[in-house]
């Protein structure tokens, strides 16, 4: 019901004009939306996906419904990955998918005005709804890709602070400071630990300085990642200093029952190469 060769061939016909006046619509002034820019080449790649966007919607109208829509979902899954509409802020993308949506419909309005003789009003409604559902797939689907793209930054900033929040830092030959900050969870701790092992044995560090001045909080599972780390540290022939602890972590420390006393313990950092210097 919804295929119609003569819509097919005037959406063909004004098919720039369709996209010409889209751009028309376009009204941002945000910085961080690729709609914003006054480059030419932009612009005019712009306007040129904008096109592909149409010349795909149009086979709408020549093509069975569940063909179309197998190849759409296709196609524009491969769209939605593009980094310039990804790097823009979602509801600007959004916003012009609606305005897409607004002028495209204004051309079948224009046809079925032309045509009232030869299209049923029902055949009409029945393009109306599914250019509609056309475009919520294009958005449902460029919404999914921008979120998993946000994922994935997340994942890996997460994954450049976890790194740079446990760094070996070499002081002189064979010895090595880690300068511990901020809550260490469980999967904070594990990484700390891979990290300082891995480490440690390539710089073939023999004394190390574990600073707990940054940690601000210290519980039972904090105690025992880092009894953990000196364990293995151990098993690799490096011998651990703690240095740094606070006197509030100390008192809460006996409140929890934790025991250090097996552990070698200094009030400061430079104490704790004196004592490492002076075995």
């Amino acid at each position: 019901m919804h295929r119609n060769q003569g819509l097919y061939n005037y959406l063909n016909e004004h098919s720039w004009q369709i996209t010409e006046d889209w751009y028309k619509l376009v009204n941002d002034e945000d910085s961080e939306s690729i709609y914003s820019t006054t480059d030419p080449e932009i612009i005019q790649s712009l306007k040129e996906q904008n096109q592909d966007y149409f010349q795909h919607l149009h086979k709408l109208f020549i093509e069975k419904e569940e063909d179309f829509f197998r190849d759409f979902k296709i196609w524009s899954e491969e769209l939605a990955k593009d980094q310039k509409h990804l790097k823009t802020p979602v509801q600007y993308v959004v916003r012009e998918f609606m305005n897409s949506q607004e002028v495209y419909m204004k051309y079948l309005k224009e046809y079925f005005s032309l045509n009232k003789d030869n299209v049923a009003l029902d055949q009409f409604l029945s393009w109306i709804d599914l250019v509609r559902r056309v475009v919520n797939l294009s958005i449902y689907i460029y919404i999914e890709e921008a979120n998993r793209n946000t994922l994935r930054q997340l994942i890996a900033q997460k994954e450049i602070i976890n790194e740079l929040s446990s760094p070996v830092i070499l002081l002189r030959k064979k010895i090595a400071l880690l300068p511990l900050i901020g809550d260490i969870d469980t999967a904070r701790a594990k990484i700390i630990l891979e990290n300082t092992l891995s480490q440690c044995a390539d710089l073939r560090i023999e004394d190390l300085c574990i600073d707990l001045s940054g940690v601000a909080i210290i519980d039972t599972m904090v105690a025992h990642e880092i009894f953990h780390l000196i364990q293995a540290l151990k098993l690799i022939g490096v011998r651990s200093t703690l240095c740094g602890i606070r006197p509030e972590i100390a008192q809460t420390a006996i409140q929890l029952g934790l025991d250090f006393s097996h552990i070698r313990t200094t009030a400061t950092l430079s104490q704790a190469l004196d004592r490492i210097i002076a075995d």
